[in-house]
């Protein structure tokens, strides 16, 4: 034992009721009480997730009567064992090794209990869910290392980084499939080329269409004789009609006069507007995209207090962030739209490398509404899109069940996290945590891990766990120290 504390490091005596489960001497009760609690909590997460998911997809009935109960029972057991099995493993793993190291309690408990938790889970979710644990343990990761001092933040930095990742799924989104032409084409040299031949696909090729829209595909069918057609069409169904000349149809005037003239390069694909309006008209769509979006997230917090405090109904209209998402999601189009169609009429072409440009420009909109989770995301997302087009080219190998050691990994990191310095956890997660072991996670003796130099108790300074004398190996009231 005495070899394995020198190959382990420094540390501490105590059991597992004085260090993980502080509100019952036995693991096993413990370990019941956190089933219990996590599964109750799944339920009400996946319940409402996968009804509402059925729902918006228009399944038929067949699939309420057959699958729908079965997937919310396999992802609820999945959630459950991850926050069932970790109890386990904190407890299985004191009585083998007999102390406590830095690692233990967080990472090595965490790491078996997560992998065999993702393996309970559906195959088609394994690779969403592995992508939001990298994303958050890569963020975790560096949240410790700038409280280390090994890495000094940059101001704006996941502005920056949202500007990099939007320059290359604008890329992606542009790409043309093509077919090599020659021994000296480009696509045969240019690996970078090679890899992202095809563009995007899936929901991330119809998000950004969604976003951008359809004018900045350069292989979608909309012709401008068709487009002239239409305008011309609704010309002459408006001059059969008497008109009134109220407000309304003096503003449709206004902006469809504004539409018809102006300059639009001959490269550009959005006939019916010029390029003024055409970025003026992109940003207030997705302003109000992005506008009611946010009030949709604040409703149910608004409803709750609606007879209580009936004046919070008005922050669901009038709220800061509502006009900051939808400034940054206006603005990122507007920018796009607006430097696409200067790079058309400077080098007087539709390149498809402007994407990038463009999309680095338009990425400097996050300034309205900075949040690292997305930057991280997205930035997550890429690397699994360049890893798979690596995959399909034949120039990047496959590695089977890398999506569940991947998510092993980072689930274990995180919960180092969440025992040894929470203050490096993302609180979103930190609060998710607490709510599936109903409250349990937050009652953990991180007094004693102080020693491990990791301020473990910066947010528990008040916590002072009531222990039953009878099972506990350390006096309580005797300093701490690491052997």
């Amino acid at each position: 034992m005495a070899a394995l504390s020198k190959a382990f490091g420094a540390s501490l005596p105590h059991n597992c009721y004085e260090v993980g489960h502080t509100w019952h001497p036995s693991c096993g009760v413990a370990f019941l009480q956190i089933t219990g609690g996590a599964l109750e909590e799944s339920l009400k997460i996946y319940a409402p997730l996968y009804l509402i998911a059925a729902i918006l997809r228009k399944r038929k009935l067949d699939y309420y009567l057959h699958k729908l109960v079965p997937e919310i029972l396999q992802s609820a057991s999945f959630l459950t064992a991850n926050g069932a099995l970790y109890m386990a493993f904190f407890c299985i793993l004191r009585k083998i090794l007999g102390k406590f190291y830095s690692w233990s309690p967080g990472f090595g408990a965490a790491l078996p209990a997560s992998y065999v938790a993702i393996l309970i889970e559906r195959k088609s979710r394994r690779g969403l869910l592995t992508i939001y644990m990298a994303n958050l343990a890569t963020e975790t990761l560096f949240r410790m290392c700038v409280a280390r001092g090994i890495i000094t933040t940059i101001r704006n930095g996941e502005v920056l980084l949202f500007c990099i990742t939007a320059a290359m799924y604008m890329f992606f989104f542009r790409r043309k499939p093509a077919k090599p032409q020659g021994k000296n084409h480009m696509l045969k040299h240019h690996l970078f080329l090679k890899l992202c031949k095809d563009g995007l696909k899936g929901f991330a090729f119809s998000a950004l269409r969604f976003i951008v829209g359809k004018e900045e595909i350069p292989t979608h069918s909309y012709s401008p004789e068709a487009a002239y057609a239409k305008v011309e069409q609704k010309t002459e169904k408006h001059d059969e009609k008497p008109r009134r000349m109220n407000l309304i149809a003096l503003i449709r005037k206004l902006v469809d006069s504004i539409c018809k003239h102006g300059p639009r390069h001959r490269c550009c694909k959005h006939y019916e507007d010029n390029c003024i309006s055409y970025c003026i008209k992109g940003f207030v769509r997705m302003f109000s995209v992005g506008y009611l979006i946010q009030c949709c997230l604040r409703i149910p917090s608004a409803f709750r207090h609606l007879f209580t405090q009936p004046s919070r109904l008005l922050s669901l209209f009038y709220n800061k962030e509502n006009f900051q998402l939808g400034a940054f999601l206006g603005s990122f189009v507007s920018i796009y739209k607006g430097t696409s169609c200067f790079l058309r009429w400077v080098r007087n072409l539709d390149d498809e490398l402007h994407a990038i440009i463009a999309g680095f420009l338009a990425g400097v909109s996050m300034m309205f509404y900075k949040s690292t989770t997305i930057s991280m995301y997205l930035a997550s997302k890429l690397v699994e899109t360049m890893y798979f087009k690596g995959i399909e080219t034949g120039k990047v190998p496959y590695f089977p069940h890398a999506d569940t050691i991947i998510y092993s990994i980072s689930t274990a990191i995180c919960f180092q996290a969440a025992v040894m310095e929470v203050q490096t956890l993302r609180p979103s997660y930190w609060k998710f945590l607490l709510r599936l072991t109903k409250g349990k996670f937050a009652v953990m003796n991180r007094k004693v891990l102080d020693v491990f130099g990791t301020s473990a108790s910066k947010h528990f300074q008040d916590f002072v766990p009531r222990l039953d004398p009878r099972y506990t190996t350390v006096t309580p009231e005797l300093p701490v120290e690491l052997s």
